[in-house]
């Protein structure tokens, strides 16, 4: 089995009591940490690459974002899924190779550009020429940005979910969709559905979010933030 095959399977199957945990790791290191906890897999967070090669979120250049995937898919034995954001301008076919030369089983890539939402049925257009030029060899999650660059409108996110649906995407990810209508989204989106857990105690859990619908949850920066902040307190007690 493939690690796109793999991967794809972890997604079968789940009970809303036990969606699919995706840590967030933005280098090496944390990526190793996860693996060695036991995740049965990771998905890197743009956001977080960026801030660990110094660039602000969008601003990573892609050379750098690829090598840096690379890098963590090296160092861990289970399946990575990269974020790759809206896929800097590449064209389908050398974004897969490209993916794929960095070891990535999967992908994230959004439906806004400069904080617009793009034309749905242009993107759903684009993700169909992704899923043609990597067949089975990628999962495609299709990032739904209705919540955190639209109006918020549940029923706009099913919509355009169904056309990234029919176009091809293995999983859809409504980013920042509250959690009160997640089986709004779940009873309207067919296949899997990424839900967002928040580390700042305010949300719910990786479990209640799949109790609500979720089939797999990430966080998006959230992880590499959460050390971050961890690692200036430490430098705070060093400090002169």
């Amino acid at each position: 089995m493939s690690g796109a095959e793999a991967f794809r399977a972890l997604h079968r199957g789940r009970t809303p009591d036990d969606p699919l945990v995706l840590p967030g790791p933005w280098d090496a290191a944390s990526a190793r940490v996860f693996a060695d906890a036991g995740f049965p897999a990771l998905a890197t967070p743009s956001a977080g690459v960026a801030a660990s090669l110094g660039y602000e979120d969008g601003a990573t250049p892609a050379d750098e974002m690829f090598a840096a995937v690379g890098r963590i898919t090296r160092a861990v034995d289970v399946p990575v899924s990269a974020d790759v954001e809206g896929g800097y301008g590449l064209a389908p076919e050398e974004l897969v190779e490209r993916l794929l030369e960095a070891g990535a089983v999967g992908c994230n890539l959004e439906d806004s550009d400069g904080g617009v939402l793009k034309d749905p049925h242009a993107h759903a257009g684009f993700l169909a020429e992704v899923r043609a030029a990597a067949g089975d060899r990628l999962f495609v999650n299709a990032r739904v940005d209705t919540f955190v660059h639209g109006d918020g409108d549940p029923e706009r996110a099913i919509e355009r979910a169904a056309l990234y649906v029919a176009a091809g995407a293995d999983c859809v990810y409504p980013i920042l969709a509250p959690p009160a209508v997640l089986p709004l989204l779940r009873a309207g989106i067919q296949g899997p559905l990424n839900a967002l857990a928040r580390l700042d105690g305010d949300g719910p859990s990786p479990a209640a979010l799949g109790g609500l619908g979720a089939t797999r949850i990430t966080f998006g920066p959230g992880l590499q933030r959460r050390a971050a902040a961890a690692l200036r307190e430490i430098a705070g007690g060093l400090a002169p």
